[in-house]
């Protein structure tokens, strides 16, 4: 018996009784409506999104993911060719002062930012009724089918609204019901404060229309959208006061709601006609029909992993507010609150990132959900780290499907970084680049103005990174060919011109290690002074280091032969290696600087140990273990003081083989970051909202649970505090699914299943011994596509 079917249940039962209904590991629920917009539950078809607040009068924070303050601006500065040699030669000649003064007089972008992600307004839906006067109240967010619930009971009568976002049908649809037949007296309108060029409401053959034209913003050329509501009554009268729809007396009421956009039609007539006849299909269907798809769509991809952590017992059936306060003085009680969080994070992905409407758009820093006309950082596609992260989860936790968005924002970069190469650089030889940040148009030039972030021409290499892993998990060679290729070739030819020889290698400059700076020492000009460019920082050549390996690889699986296969393997063997310290620690910059933050948020320089594999154990011992001794001093001094940052350190410590710090900085991060929807937010509860964290803490799950960068290695990293338990669905390297379960912190079985017909090497935990379907095992195994094989340590 479920508490979302039956109203009159609700209203009869104790609120005690009822509740206990709610899954802690699948289900996000309160006893009362959000009171800001990070308590409020989030869900999206990948193009819409929806923040359901469930107060008294409701007002549902509405998203289209192309709504972005204007058009695209050629931003790139005149100057910075002019300019890139001389900066090179002074901090060559160790003029690190002047070497960044001039990169930032000469090479910034004008103006210095691209355009930022921008608020769509809101659902308003006014029922008449007073929140101290809601009783039995429930609020509720089903991760298992994508289905948000808001129910009460108001002067004796029980009150049911439901919200789904369907991908198939391309709408948010709410149903509003009672238990009292002619019960629903709503008010509807769509709502927004600036930039309005229409607002209407009608009635249509007895159906409620509502429509909402604007602009993004007040920039010449803006992106303008029209936002449509289609509301179906199911019995009383529906009227219109000219800005709203009145419906009085109904049983149900449904309303579907789309919006299009310039960004994706040539002319307002063909946005409107698209949304015109999206919105006519869906209420033709109706609204049992939009659930079942949107439904049996999300469940097909959110039920194809299950992992059970362990069992909160009687600390996971409270609310979710009150078990992340109680977290944080007992996490040990609520293990359950750490697989809610991490399919809270499969979730977000399959919510805002679908391939829809073309071109589809990834998720951004705020993933599709944004309240404000001006969000924190723009909420771009920041590359130094946060778009990557967040599709970390992507492949590993079976969610391959959502990654194609990921590869049209790469498309359209890639169009806009060839030009940015040519004026920048002068590189005119097809390949692109890619600073620290960009928007839907692909704007491909440095942002903001600053030595710490502002000139790092390293994002298409990191984006590269995520493109081939894709392939790795997925095997899918047409992909591969008809979309990676190209983009992999175009990134590597970029540094193919731009790298320049130093010091017997070839390196990057003037860039910098993300968002880090170090003290100039007394030799190298203003001593003591705060700055963050110089010449191949580590993480530069780390990426460089994977971007050519993937093209070697490539070029082998497609069997290419040409120069851009070439060129890789010679500039790869004259990228220079990881240098370990005095301290024993990797270095960040290319000499050993004294950090200006030594427990910066950043973990740069050990890209290699994750999510790279060039420091990984498997791969160079030597090399992990002083990415550890970075790592731990990082933390030591106070890194993971945002919530991406923090959730990078689980992955860190997984592939690293500590399952312990892994658990342990998973419940810091439950302890301090998550605000009371569970959206990750960059210093706690209170401050602002960006979803990598998100991303990244589902993703340190499944790498504490299953690695695959050398072998399909079982339970790495298994805590102590985890001893039984299962994790079933999650993908390995070579397309396989791994199903596994555990007793007394020990591998009991697993069931992998080969989708590729790929060679599978395993290893379990620390190096058990194990057999394959009943045969000790002996080394790689060639496998058949559809065939299961069988792990039973011995």
């Amino acid at each position: 018996m479920r508490l979302t079917s039956l109203i009159t249940l609700a209203i009869s039962l104790p609120t005690t009784l009822a509740l206990e209904q709610f899954n802690p590991s699948t289900v996000s629920w309160y006893t009362h409506p959000a009171n800001n917009f990070t308590s409020t539950l989030p869900i999206g078809n990948g193009r819409l999104g929806a923040a359901v607040w469930g107060t008294a009068i409701e007002n549902v924070t509405l998203n289209e993911n192309s709504i972005w303050s204007g058009p695209f601006i050629n931003r790139v500065n005149p100057n910075s060719y002019s300019a890139l040699w001389p900066v090179r030669s002074l901090l060559a000649e160790g003029n690190i002062s002047k070497g960044n003064d001039l990169t930032l007089d000469e090479m910034v972008a004008i103006p210095d930012s691209p355009q930022s992600y921008s608020a769509l307004g809101a659902l308003r839906l006014d029922f008449g009724h007073e929140e101290d006067d809601m009783r039995n109240y429930t609020r509720s967010l089903d991760l298992r089918t994508g289905v948000v619930g808001v129910e009460y009971v108001y002067a004796g009568v029980g009150f049911r609204r439901e919200y789904v976002a369907s991908y198939p049908d391309g709408v948010v649809a709410v149903r509003l019901s009672s238990s009292k037949a002619g019960g629903v007296d709503v008010v509807c309108s769509l709502e927004r404060d600036r930039w309005v060029l229409g607002h209407t409401a009608a009635v249509v053959h007895e159906d409620g229309l509502l429509a909402l034209v604007a602009n993004a913003s007040d920039q010449a050329d803006p992106i303008r959208f029209t936002a449509e509501a289609r509301i179906v009554a199911d019995g009383g009268r529906v009227m219109s006061n000219g800005t709203s729809v009145v419906v009085r007396g109904a049983s149900t009421v449904d309303i579907f709601f789309d919006t299009e956009t310039s960004y994706r039609y040539a002319s307002q007539a063909e946005w409107q006609a698209e949304s015109t006849q999206t919105l006519d299909a869906a209420s033709r269907a109706g609204y049992a029909a939009v659930k079942a798809n949107a439904i049996a769509d999300y469940a097909a991809l959110s039920q194809r992993v299950d992992v059970n952590l362990g069992s909160s017992g009687s600390a996971g059936t409270l609310p979710t507010d009150t078990r992340l306060v109680n977290f944080r003085s007992d996490p040990d009680s609520d293990p359950e609150l750490v697989s809610l969080m991490f399919n809270f994070g499969r979730h977000s992905l399959i919510s805002s990132s679908r391939a829809s409407e073309s071109p589809a758009l990834p998720a951004n820093l705020q993933g599709l959900w944004n309240q404000d006309f001006d969000p924190a950082w723009g909420g771009r596609f920041t590359i130094d780290i946060n778009l990557e992260m967040n599709y970390w989860p992507a492949e590993v936790t079976n969610l391959a499907d959502t990654f194609s968005p990921f590869i049209d924002l790469m498309d359209i970069v890639q169009s806009r970084g060839v030009n940015v190469a040519e004026s920048m650089y002068h590189c005119s030889n097809g390949g692109y680049v890619l600073h620290h940040n960009t928007d839907l148009w692909g704007d491909a030039a440095p942002v903001d103005n600053g030595t710490e972030w502002t000139m790092w021409p390293m994002g298409a290499a990191w984006l590269s990174a995520n493109l081939i892993e894709h392939y790795r998990f997925t095997r899918d060679e047409t992909i591969l060919r008809e979309r990676i290729w190209p983009l992999l070739q175009s990134a590597a030819r970029f540094y193919y011109c731009y790298l320049f020889p130093f010091e017997g290698y070839y390196s990057t400059g003037p860039s910098i290690s993300p968002e880090a700076a170090f003290i100039i020492p007394e030799d190298m000009s203003i001593a003591g002074n705060e700055e963050g460019i110089d010449i191949a920082p580590t993480m530069d050549n780390s990426l460089l280091h994977e971007l050519f390996q993937s093209v070697i690889q490539t070029c082998d699986i497609l069997g290419i032969n040409n120069t851009d296969c070439t060129n890789a393997t010679s500039y790869l063997a004259k990228i220079k290696p990881p240098q370990i310290g005095s301290s024993g620690r990797i270095l960040e910059w290319r000499l050993d600087y004294e950090e200006s933050d030594p427990g910066h948020r950043h973990m740069s320089p050990i890209f290699g140990l994750f999510p790279g594999y060039q420091m990984a154990p498997l791969v160079n011992e030597t090399l992990a273990a002083a990415a550890k001794a970075f790592l731990d001093w990082r933390i030591a001094h106070g890194s993971g003081s945002t919530g991406w940052s923090r959730t990078w350190t689980m992955n860190l410590y997984a592939r690293l083989f500590n399952g312990d710090q892994v658990w342990n900085h998973t419940q810091i991060y439950l302890q301090r970051f998550p605000s009371p929807n569970l959206w990750n937010t960059d210093s706690g509860p209170d401050t602002v909202f960006q979803i990598d964290g998100n991303f990244g803490f589902t993703s340190g799950i499944a790498e504490m649970l299953l690695q695959s960068y050398e072998k399909v290695h079982l339970l790495p990293a298994l805590p102590t505090a985890v001893p039984t338990g299962h994790a079933l669905g999650l993908v390995a390297r070579g397309n396989f699914v791994v199903d596994m379960m555990w007793e007394g912190g020990v591998l009991s079985q697993a069931n992998i299943t080969s989708r590729s017909g790929s060679a599978l090497d395993i290893r379990v935990q620390g190096g058990l011994n194990f057999t394959v379907n009943g045969e000790v095992y002996t080394g790689s195994l060639e496998t058949d596509i559809g065939k299961v094989y069988t792990v039973v340590p011995v």
